[in-house]
């Protein structure tokens, strides 16, 4: 068969004469829309290649991971805002190579001290709001990189700001995909946002200049005070100013009390490679969950065009979500059986509600709060071959929609994800961390670090874990065909806020899905749309066992890169 008789569908290739086929397509490999990065020293994948090159700087100079991890997420708080930034919260797992052991970090800020079920009632609220001063929650970014940095790191803040400090002054560059982004969060907000934000009266285009000599001395006191000064220093007493002036529930006793925790990692077996994600409150177990599930099934047999597939990845993930509406929530408040929940006792038992030609119709649906985060991820491999998986987001666009103007960045909105249904374990609390959507992820392989990647993009998250592994481990895709390949993403699961649904949902099928799969999947009870894009994009890199390599990606969904050296 000649290369002109293949039909291509994102990654990968299939023969027209297999089109029709109901139940497979057979894959053809076929080169993806770029090449897989190969390096043999360091590697930074990022979705903003300055931002990856800031962090490679650092390893060529000697840093490691965790260095580059911290400074590359300092440029993305700089060169992609709509998505991330020290009003934020961040998450890493984190391989130390001297200990030859993972450690997790929840870097996750908690509900305010004042923020209760009854003051949202007494407001007439039956939810929290999605914007606005009423959705902060404590940000955790910076205390998340002073973790890091103090317990794996080897450079002082002063050392990995340095490069964020100039380009904010001399100004950055803002590539296709995040003037995209800024567009669709628009700018339109109050005079502070406008003044960060949209300085020219609009948001910026392609290839416009974006400076930010704000976050620049925000950056500063950082480099000269540490964390301290975003707790318990100028900074924080600016953030109490700034909530106190726009209605929120902010005190300096939230600032000063908030603190990360160090937690372990938890892990489930799929075809002989050890799957790794944090704890709740994150959704991270919903991954294993669904992976748990689709083990027993021949999914290389299937291909990755079957409808058999699609079929049993979305029942697994329906049911996967229904646990996660009813049990995620902050472990300090309520006792969740993660250790139950991704067991492979458990996971038979729940597997005996997929019928292969049914879809379920009976899982709640959702909530469309978990449809719309905008969320950075990034990793970092060294020359040691110490590995960080790291996600950072503040949730929607732009987080709340408020940023102060002398400060130079968003406040997040992960307050919204509170149930203020008090029976529910997601309740809102004061303290409480809320549900968490951003979640890293790591594969081992025989005690070894194989892969480190990441998914962005709210609820579509876990369902982008396992949609890449399936690719690598099943369909035998390489770093950057597993993340360009089609996707599908299912929405109307019950959620960790306490809003319920009905039916079965719906699948949202990328362009590149064959409308014979997407036949099929009607035919057997799902509701099917078209979409262009689903969810965020993805970064990965791969230790090959065999050479040692880096193989890095970094897929179109996103403007970034992965670089090496």
């Amino acid at each position: 068969m000649t290369a002109r008789s293949l039909i291509v569908i994102g990654a990968f290739a299939i023969a027209p004469a297999l089109v029709g086929s109901a139940q497979r397509l057979t894959p053809v490999p076929n080169k993806a829309g770029r090449s897989v990065t190969i390096a043999p020293h360091g590697m930074v994948a990022t979705s903003h290649p300055l931002a990856a090159g800031v962090g490679l700087d650092v390893l060529k100079n000697g840093g490691n991971a965790v260095d580059a991890a911290i400074a590359t997420s300092a440029a993305m708080g700089l060169m992609e805002p709509m998505s991330c930034g020290v009003g934020g919260d961040l998450f890493a797992i984190v391989w130390d190579a001297k200990t030859q052991k993972l450690y997790g970090l929840n870097a996750c800020g908690r509900a305010p001290g004042r923020a209760t079920c009854d003051l949202f009632k007494q407001k007439g609220l039956s939810e929290i709001p999605t914007t606005g001063p009423l959705s902060w929650s404590i940000p955790g970014c910076v205390d998340g990189w002073d973790e890091l940095r103090r317990k794996f790191g080897t450079r002082s803040f002063n050392d990995l700001l340095g490069r964020s400090i100039q380009y904010a002054e001399e100004g950055v560059p803002v590539p296709e995909v995040i003037a995209g982004y800024w567009r669709s969060a628009g700018s339109n907000r109050d005079a502070d946002f406008r003044a960060v934000y949209a300085p020219n009266g609009r948001a910026p285009r392609v290839g416009d200049v974006f400076k930010n000599p704000a976050l620049a001395e925000t950056y500063r006191k950082i480099a000269a005070g540490g964390r301290d000064v975003f707790y318990k220093g100028e900074i924080a007493q600016k953030l109490v100013a700034f909530s106190e002036k726009k209605g929120g529930l902010f005190a300096a006793t939230d600032f000063a009390t908030h603190t990360s925790e160090w937690v372990e990692p938890v892990t489930t077996t799929y075809r002989g490679y050890d799957v790794w994600e944090l704890p709740p409150p994150g959704q991270g177990i919903a991954a294993l969950q669904m992976l748990n599930l689709l083990e027993p099934y021949d999914l290389k047999r299937f291909g990755p065009t079957s409808p058999d597939y699609w079929h049993v990845f979305v029942e697994a993930k329906k049911l996967a979500y229904a646990d996660r509406a009813k049990f995620y929530t902050d472990p300090a408040f309520a006792k969740v059986p993660v250790q139950e929940l991704i067991s492979k006792e458990y996971a038979a038992t729940r597997a005996k509600r997929i019928d292969l030609k049914h879809a379920l119709t009976d899982i709640p649906a959702g909530d469309p709060k978990l449809g719309k985060a905008d969320t950075i991820y990034l990793c970092v491999v060294d020359k040691d071959r110490n590995c960080v998986s790291l996600i950072q987001s503040n949730y929607f666009g732009f987080g709340s929609g408020l940023a102060s103007a002398d400060l130079g960045f968003a406040l997040q909105n992960r307050g919204t994800l509170f149930s203020l249904d008090e029976s529910h374990a997601n309740c809102l609390k004061p303290g409480k961390r809320p549900f968490h959507t951003i979640i890293p992820a790591m594969v081992t392989k025989a005690g070894k670090p194989w892969f480190t990647f990441g998914v962005m993009g709210g609820d579509m998250q876990p369902q982008g874990h396992v949609q890449v592994l399936v690719n690598m481990i099943d369909f035998g895709m390489n770093v950057q065909q597993a993340g360009e390949a089609p996707r599908v993403e299912h929405v109307g699961s019950a959620t960790p806020t306490g809003r319920p649904g009905v039916g079965g949902g719906t699948i949202r099928a990328e362009t590149g899905i064959p409308d014979e799969v997407i036949k099929e999947l009607t035919l057997r009870g799902h509701k099917v749309e078209g979409v262009r894009v689903n969810g965020g994009g993805y970064q990965g890199i791969l230790i090959d066992p065999a050479t040692g390599m880096l193989h890095g990606g970094s897929e179109a969904r996103k403007d970034g890169a992965a670089v090496g050296y």
